[in-house]
């Protein structure tokens, strides 16, 4: 549904830590499925760990928060212009076996709740059918002056 080009007008991150590579489900609001091709050239190998190298948690967590940041969908795209979505809070997510270079990622997102600028997330990562993380995320908008105020 979206290739790298078409994920690159939307989002902000670009490599090597940008994590959403192919977009093939999107209902705007709702859910997405998205892919990651985890390669051993990923700089974080070179360290994590150079004998076993495994994906960090974080990342497949960031992985995950890319594709969320890809359902939220703003009323226009005034509406966007200098917002920032962060993410406010992790819960339960489980590593439940490593990733390792040469997986592909399935990544699977569901909005579960959303109000008042704040969007909850259920998330679900898996490799040829085999779940490897799960959990959920709560992200809020805020305005991009309170990060980085202009003065």
């Amino acid at each position: 549904m979206m290739n790298l080009l078409e994920i690159n007008k939307r989002i902000k991150q670009r490599p090597p830590f940008q994590m959403i590579e192919r977009v093939l489900e999107l209902e705007p609001n709702v859910s997405a499925k998205g892919i990651k091709n985890v390669s051993v050239n990923e700089p974080y190998f070179i360290g994590h760990f150079p004998e076993a190298p495994i994906m960090p948690g974080v990342l497949l967590i960031e992985s995950a928060a890319q594709l969320c940041s890809l359902v939220i969908a703003p009323d226009s795209a005034a509406d966007d212009e200098g917002k920032l979505y962060v993410l406010l809070k992790v819960k339960d997510f489980k590593f439940l076996k490593p990733v390792i270079p040469g997986d592909t990622l399935t990544i699977d997102v569901k909005c579960t709740m959303s109000g008042a600028g704040a969007y909850e997330f259920s998330a679900v990562i898996s490799v040829d059918g085999t779940v490897k993380a799960k959990g959920s995320m709560l992200f809020t908008s805020m305005d991009r002056s309170a990060v980085y105020n202009d003065n």
